[in-house]
């Protein structure tokens, strides 16, 4: 007599590979087999790492898409592993000890420099457009990492350049972010110029530059349109570290004509994603900078 199958709720359950050994996926590449029951416990502690407070197990079961009892008996294993912890009280369920341990080991070996290299690399070849990785250096912003499109724009920028605060879309995304204290003096000294020139078009007061700066901060992003050079547009975004702080800038940079300024344009969202997709990397939740 055939064995009992077992229930459909209960098939993730048993230690198979979910994925066989011969499967092939998009483009014809091996995909390698797996435990199916790790991967299905593991949406239990992608719903805790998204919950700011500790879950009642029939909320957490139902955010990961199972059963109350088969998120229970997951539970009892990551909570023998040190993974979940269980309030004694309340029978919440929360991260334990052991992810604490696991995300700050992540975290010490992180390089956040390296990883733009490695994401921008990937954009710079699939948008075809300039793209490099600023950090604010004893200077200001600085331009630490650089990759030219096929048609390179025609910017004299190089590694080590200081880009001014109110006149590209690197500093006024630094401006926006960093504390007053760090940019002030390099602010002040700026809008000294701008008042010694009666053609430039930036602007010419704190409070001027203020709303600008809370316009950045609203999307999220900064944007220039032939600021700091003619015909030259540019697109500079924010990534952020663990305690919500920004980490470094990543910018890409085009010629008008073939370059998408637009906001929710091309270049908008593929930069947009890249960077969020690093401060994700970085360990940042976007709570770290509501708290």
């Amino acid at each position: 007599m055939p064995a009992n199958p077992l229930p459909d709720d209960d098939l993730a359950d048993s230690d198979t590979d979910d994925t066989g050994s011969g499967e092939h996926g998009e483009g014809g590449e091996k995909v390698r087999s797996g435990i199916q029951s790790i991967e299905v416990g593991f949406r239990l502690l992608e719903v805790l790492t998204s919950e700011p407070r500790a879950m009642m197990l029939r909320d957490l079961a139902q955010r990961a898409g199972m059963s109350p009892a088969k998120a229970h008996r997951y539970l009892v294993s990551f909570s023998r592993l040190g993974v979940v912890s269980q309030d004694p009280v309340s029978g919440r369920y929360e991260l334990g000890g052991f992810a604490l341990q696991m995300g700050l080991a992540r975290l010490a070996r992180v390089d956040g420099v390296k990883l733009a290299r490695i994401a921008l690399t990937e954009l710079r070849d699939r948008v075809d457009q300039t793209v490099g990785i600023a950090v604010w250096g004893n200077q200001g912003p600085t331009i630490v990492h650089w990759m030219e499109s096929s048609h390179p724009a025609k910017a004299s920028l190089k590694l080590g350049d200081v880009m001014p605060l109110l006149g590209s879309a690197t500093g006024l995304l630094f401006a926006a972010y960093l504390p007053r204290s760090k940019t002030a003096a390099m602010l002040e000294r700026e809008l000294a110029d701008t008042r010694r020139s009666p053609h430039h078009g930036g602007p010419r007061t704190l409070e001027e530059v203020d709303a600008v700066l809370a316009d950045v901060r609203a999307h999220q992003a900064a944007r220039v349109e032939g600021m700091l050079l003619p015909t030259i547009h540019a697109f500079c975004m924010p990534v952020f570290d663990a305690v919500g702080e920004l980490a470094l800038a990543i910018v890409a940079l085009g010629q008008e004509g073939t370059f998408d300024i637009a906001w929710g344009g091309e270049m908008d969202t593929a930069l947009r994603a890249c960077a969020q997709k690093l401060s994700y990397e970085l360990g940042y939740s976007p709570d770290a900078r509501d708290a």
